[in-house]
């Protein structure tokens, strides 16, 4: 068996952890009233409007949308080069037990997928919404209920005999909470879409290697509902090429803010790559004695 003597994966940003991720989760699905609404103004102030502020405060002075995209491009080909020891257990070595912790750690966001993200659609000029819009309505299986990406990760969960419904996961690490309360941020709660747009580009763009070694450990260990994982791999090519779409489309139509959009790209790798590597790095210890 093997022994954890990793470290934790370290944050160099403001910690996730300054706030309840789970309280802040939990106020984003309601409707909150002014004593709540104002307790998740003050957990946004606390956590995530400072690192919006200070990514777009270091962000380059671009002149134009393509050397912003070349930027990006440069910046998803060094991230995709620099795999960790993390994605290598979870690819080589994770067990079955193991593999069900991950995929425990991100059902929240599994079974709700892009749910939370519609609502930036009219939050942004027409052309540019809509290029955002056929991603999500990809994402929701064009209607088709049993392609939809949740129910893909249902599939999953079944198989794995591990129950579909979310009350059964509200007990996941505060960094798989962040890791859901981003994209809602992203989407619903910035002061701009422009952190969307570079955020969701950039995920979109970076699942292509960071489902990889996700979909290497399903394929080992003879998982047959594995789609959830490799669909990602050659369809979002084309989510990738829709959100570039999109960020062209806005500066066509309105203008467009490189720098929160460049903010947005370096927030979410910052917060979606510390809650993956937190959720392998705790799953290596499922097992031991």
């Amino acid at each position: 068996m093997e022994q954890l003597t990793q470290a934790p994966p370290s944050q160099t940003l403001t910690p996730c952890t300054i706030v309840d991720q789970k309280r802040l989760f939990e106020l984003y699905q309601s409707v909150p009233d002014a004593q709540a609404y104002a307790e998740l103004l003050k957990m946004e102030q606390e956590w995530i409007v400072p690192l919006a502020g200070q990514f777009t405060d270091e962000a380059p002075s671009f002149t134009s949308v393509a050397e912003l995209m070349t930027a990006m491009k440069e910046f998803l080909v060094e991230e995709g080069r620099s795999s960790s020891e993390n994605h290598r257990f979870l690819a080589q070595d994770a067990t079955y037990e193991q593999f069900k912790y991950v995929v425990r750690e991100f059902a929240v966001d599994g079974l709700t997928e892009s749910l939370s993200l519609l609502a930036v659609v009219p939050r942004l000029p027409y052309r540019s919404g809509m290029a955002v819009f056929r991603v999500l309505i990809d994402e929701l299986g064009c209607g088709n209920e049993a392609q939809a990406h949740s129910q893909l990760y249902r599939d999953l969960l079944t198989e794995l005999d591990m129950p579909t419904d979310m009350n059964s996961y509200l007990d996941i690490g505060p960094e798989s909470y962040s890791y859901v309360n981003l994209f809602h941020w992203l989407a619903n709660r910035a002061e701009s879409p422009e952190y969307f747009l570079g955020g969701y580009a950039y995920f979109e763009a970076s699942v292509l290697y960071g489902f990889q070694s996700f979909a290497h450990a399903a394929r080992r260990l003879k998982i047959k509902n594995h789609a959830y994982y490799t669909e990602h791999l050659y369809i979002d090519n084309f989510h990738s090429k829709q959100m570039r779409t999109a960020i062209r489309e806005k500066q066509a139509e309105t203008g467009i803010d490189l720098a929160k959009v460049w903010a947005g790209v370096r927030i979410t790798s910052a917060i979606v790559g510390h809650a993956t590597e937190m959720a392998i790095f705790r799953s290596r210890s499922v097992g031991q004695s």
